[in-house]
């Protein structure tokens, strides 16, 4: 894909959604990212509903390890790998009490020396609490990212790479979120939604339907 052509599909994404949301629901930087860790390999619907119950009981880090692991679990068992992800909150938990006075680190390397928090959930939490210029890639932003051709590749580090090269500046702090949320909505994995899809002369996808 040329450039001039992606421009005009950012350019798109901006008209229609100006400033896009995460659909995490959280009311602090530790509630995020709380949220972030519980997503892997779950659905944004799934952590809400478990996080508005656990976030009454237990929403900072002295209250997440007064809860206690065991606690803990019996409240995001409903989540995908919550026995791993249970005990990685634990430890984040004992961690930004007690290492960084409560605050969430600001930079890729101590965010990703916490446990349960990767390359993808850094970027997120990068890009969506202290608007850096970071770009996640999730399942839903390396499948629109491969469909459309807009940058291709054959794992989500490459397709990142490629993103922070390709996109310009002006729209790095949103295109994560409009492809999420194009990926969730219309570019699905399972059915295509091409009839209700605004880029849809520009992808480049060669199994288009309508």
């Amino acid at each position: 894909m040329n450039k001039e052509k992606r421009y005009k599909i950012l350019s798109l994404f901006d008209s229609k959604n100006p400033n896009p949301n995460t659909e995490l629901v959280f009311s602090s930087n530790f509630e995020f990212l709380l949220c972030v860790i519980l997503s892997a390999k779950s659905t944004d619907v799934i952590v809400n509903k478990t996080t508005k119950i656990l976030f009454k009981i237990a929403n900072t880090p002295e209250s997440i390890l007064l809860l206690g692991l065991e606690r803990l679990k019996n409240y995001i068992k409903h989540i995908g790998l919550y026995n791993t992800k249970a005990l990685n909150i634990i430890r984040t938990s004992f961690l930004i009490l007690n290492k960084y006075q409560g605050n969430i680190p600001n930079n890729r390397f101590e965010l990703e020396s916490l446990p349960g928090v990767g390359r993808k959930t850094s970027n997120v939490i990068l890009n969506v609490l202290f608007k850096k210029k970071t770009i996640a890639v999730d399942t839903h932003v390396f499948r629109v990212s491969n469909r459309t051709n807009f940058a291709k590749g054959i794992n989500t580090e490459e397709v990142e790479k490629k993103l922070i090269k390709v996109v310009p500046n002006i729209f790095k702090l949103k295109i994560h979120s409009w492809f999420v949320l194009h990926g969730r909505y219309v570019c699905t994995a399972r059915t295509l939604k091409c009839n209700i899809c605004f880029i849809y002369s520009l992808c480049e996808f060669d199994k288009k339907v309508f």
